[in-house]
């Protein structure tokens, strides 16, 4: 899980991962057969002591009783035979078990057993130099014969010598050869095929916020960011690319910058220490703080310390940290532009997902009706207006039964629209509550549709430029009164005019919701507190 988490998060590319994944896989099966080695090795040492043990009181007994030997002689004896015949029977259960360990460590690696046993055993020249010396000491301090240990003890110690002597020499040569390898990289061309690469997604941040960013300081800004690209998923149907995150020292320490396709939208900065409160509008008691602003919705905020935590949240502000307050602003950027950053690759991962379930659909749609592009520009249609492309199916059948009478991609998405009305009506509209709507006067709807103009490209509105100007005067005005009331601005139109109104007016007010008559479930209550004129 933690090898996804930084994968999903840009910290390691895929090869790294996988490497990754091998050595926990190798490090499993190593201690998976160590574990069993153990138990084996463990029961035969077992068995050899009772055995130890059975000789010794058996041999001891029968030479009393059988052959007539006191206690003493008896212990003597059968005793000595014991200790012999253990020996005898232990030295297999070493050789199994050094076979064993030798076996179970290859299992880890590529090379032959033999490079590993000679590897293994005289590659490390302290262990060399431990040998020859303890054996010097048994031949010079026992009475075995000196020549012979302290002739093998020397030999230890020389091949320990020797074999020091070759690492060494190695350990020149790699760093020699790697200063080559440097030099040979400095004097080939440069690679820029790498800085080609342009990132979807970017949180570059200020020296000042990386704690909050590095898991071995205790930061959750990584899990944060995973936790992103699920929670859209969920919400939207479509999957986040990759979030890269990186450090910038030009940056303001505090600073943080996020950039869509390579181009910085929006910036906030933080104090790392501080947390933001939030009065959400019945606080009246006022705490001592740093006046600033909200970065996602640029709400009025200030910034207290950890010691006026408590006392905010016993008034009823809303107390947030610094990571979530990034987390936050970098979900709503997302969300503004997911409409950019789905590709034709994404669209075609979504087909092929929803093929192993409905390959008729498919087959049926793709690329027979549609092609991917045009698919791409309906669904960018729908997430552009935040409606969750999640129900796959439902939106592949509506394009499936309009597609042969119309390929406009707007008039398609109505179509699509029309659908999905049930989880339309779920987002916008609350359960057994009236819900205040404004409605579009008929006679602008009749104006806005005698000024469409059908091309071959498609269709576009020709209004003239005063009543555009009036209308966009008379939405502003209307929506100021239902968000005087906290309320939500919803317009209602009729189906034909939803889109064209919609795009009139999309670029003075990017979150107006525009809604059609056709998008509203049947056991919804509406009440109309206002109408658009121009």
């Amino acid at each position: 899980m933690a090898i996804d988490a930084d994968l999903n998060t840009g910290i390691i590319s895929e090869k790294e991962a996988r490497e990754r994944r091998a050595k926990i896989q190798a490090e499993s099966s190593f201690f998976g057969n160590m574990d069993g080695a153990t138990k084996y090795v463990k029961g035969d040492a077992t068995a050899g002591l009772i055995i130890t043990f059975v000789n010794l009181i058996g041999g001891t007994a029968m030479g009393m009783l059988r052959q007539g030997l006191s206690f003493g002689d008896a212990i003597s004896q059968f005793g000595l035979l014991t200790i012999g015949d253990g020996l005898c029977s232990q030295i297999p259960s070493l050789l199994i078990s050094l076979a064993t360990g030798i076996l179970v460590t290859k299992a880890s690696n590529e090379a032959d057993v033999g490079t590993i046993l000679v590897k293994q055993l005289f590659g490390i020249p302290k262990v060399l130099y431990i040998v020859g010396a303890t054996m010097c000491f048994l031949g010079l301090a026992t009475p075995f014969e000196w020549y012979l240990f302290v002739g093998l003890g020397a030999a230890f110690l020389l091949a320990g010598r020797s074999i020091s002597k070759h690492i060494g020499i190695e350990h020149i040569e790699d760093e020699a050869g790697l200063e080559e390898e440097e030099a040979e990289e400095i004097r080939k061309p440069e690679n820029v095929v790498s800085l080609l690469q342009v990132d979807p997604i970017e949180l570059e941040f200020g020296y000042g916020i990386i704690p909050l960013a590095d898991v071995n300081q205790g930061g959750d800004l990584l899990d944060r960011v995973v936790m992103i690209r699920r929670q859209i998923a969920l919400e939207l149907g479509t999957v986040v690319p990759i979030i890269r995150l990186r450090d910038n020292i030009q940056l303001n320490p505090n600073q943080y910058i996020i950039k869509i396709k390579g181009i910085q939208i929006t910036e906030g900065e933080i104090l790392f220490d501080h947390y933001m409160a939030m009065n959400p509008g019945y606080v009246e008691e006022e705490i001592t703080g740093i006046p600033t602003f909200e970065p996602s919705f640029h709400l009025p905020a200030i910034w207290i310390t950890e010691g006026q935590r408590e006392r905010a949240e016993s008034l009823g502000y809303t107390v947030v940290d610094p990571p979530s307050i990034i987390a936050t602003h970098l979900t709503e950027i997302i969300r503004t532009h997911i409409d950019e950053l789905l590709t034709r690759q994404d669209v075609q991962n979504l087909v092929n997902n929803l093929k192993e379930s409905n390959p008729v659909l498919v087959e049926e749609l793709v690329p027979k009706l549609l092609g991917l592009g045009e698919i791409q520009k309906v669904l960018q249609n729908l997430l552009r207006e935040g409606i969750s492309i999640r129900d796959l199916l439902s939106i592949f059948e509506t394009l499936a039964d309009h597609a042969a009478t119309t390929r406009d991609t707007d008039v398609l998405t109505e179509y699509v629209r029309q659908s999905l009305k049930r989880a339309i009506s779920g987002k916008y509209f609350a359960p057994n509550e009236v819900t205040s709507v404004i409605t579009l006067d008929p006679k602008t709807e009749q104006d806005i549709m005698s000024s469409i103009k059908q091309t071959e490209q498609g269709a576009y509105l020709t209004l003239d430029p005063e009543r555009t100007k009036a209308i966009i005067a008379s939405v502003e005005a209307e929506v100021a009164k239902l968000e005087n009331l906290g309320k939500n601005a919803i317009i209602i139109t009729s189906p034909i005019v939803r889109m064209y109104f919609k795009k009139l007016t999309s670029d003075y007010f990017r979150d107006l919701i525009v809604i059609s008559y056709n998008e509203v479930e049947s056991n919804v209550e509406l009440q109309s507190v206002g109408m658009v004129t121009g």
